[in-house]
């Protein structure tokens, strides 16, 4: 006997009787008698499957609660550390501060020995002693009276930047910086007089050559300016051009001070690996100033 199909009740009608059944539609799709929602259950019965559990958003479209197997869920900021800490930039950073240390163990234990690299080292230095007015100029950069007011300058621009557009920690590098400017006598002159390494022959009698006071000087002074101006300045021809003259006064500082005979070419090397490890850990410590309030970095990442 075919079923007839009873009229549809109002928004106030109560029915109590079992679902009916409709020609052309499977029981599978009709609504639940408990009302319990459920699209393929008609007993009122939690579903078996994640599917059958997924919920709907208020446009009636399926979204999935449960994170999905698979995919990351780090955050692209956090992702972008991870890559720079563990890529090939990150790893150079970690090893570089540890060959600097071996190779000033080294030259450290062939001067107090009197090594065949300290000899090469005399040797070397007699052939380039020619004193003139261009070696005195550059030897005289890496003086305290040169090198810090340059130094100084620049740590009070950075933070009157920094603070003027709300960068968080805007004291940071230049407190740094300073630190560490005030930190090379702690260093240098301990290792003068723990050494007392002779200086070249137009030098005279005297010890406590060895490492270089003026080179560690202007290696943290101009090497410090010009790290923390690199967050203030627009474009890599900029960034380029304030590494690159960094190095270059660096290298005529040492150039200078060889040529004058003040120091042998070990004395500026050692130095520079000394400050170079320091300067690393510097630029460690003001990264705070290449980021906004809000997290990501100048350059928009």
């Amino acid at each position: 006997m075919r079923d007839t199909p009873r009229p549809q009740g109002t928004v106030g009608d109560t029915w109590s009787g079992p679902p009916q059944l409709r020609p052309g539609r499977a029981l599978a799709h009709t609504p639940g008698a408990s009302g319990s929602g459920s699209p393929h259950r008609s007993d009122g019965r939690s579903p078996q499957t994640p599917r059958g559990a997924r919920h709907t958003d208020p446009d009636g479209r399926p979204r999935t609660t449960p994170p999905v197997r698979g995919r990351p869920t780090i955050s692209s900021g956090r992702r972008a550390e991870r890559h720079e800490r563990h890529g090939p930039r990150g790893l150079l950073l970690l090893g570089l501060p540890g060959l600097l240390f071996a190779l000033f163990a080294l030259i450290t234990w062939q001067v107090v020995a009197d090594g065949p690299l300290a000899r090469a080292d005399e040797r070397l230095s007699d052939s380039l002693v020619r004193r003139g007015a261009s070696a005195q100029f550059l030897a005289d950069l890496g003086n305290v009276t040169v090198a810090v007011p340059v130094l100084a300058v620049v740590l009070a621009y950075v933070a009157w930047r920094a603070r003027a557009t709300g960068t968080d920690q805007w004291w940071r590098p230049a407190v740094g910086a300073a630190a560490l400017m005030a930190a090379v006598p702690l260093w240098v002159v301990p290792l003068k007089e723990l050494i007392a390494r002779p200086g070249p022959a137009i030098m005279g009698p005297g010890t406590g050559f060895y490492p270089s006071g003026h080179t560690a000087t202007a290696a943290v002074a101009y090497g410090a300016a010009a790290l923390l101006l690199l967050p203030w300045l627009r474009g890599a021809p900029a960034r380029g051009a304030a590494v690159c003259c960094a190095v270059v006064v660096n290298l005529g500082v040492g150039a200078g001070l060889v040529r004058q005979g003040y120091h042998w070419p070990l004395d500026v090397v050692a130095s520079w690996c000394v400050c170079a490890v320091l300067l690393t850990a510097l630029g460690r410590w003001s990264r705070p100033l290449s980021r906004t309030p809000d997290g990501t970095d100048r350059e928009g990442r």
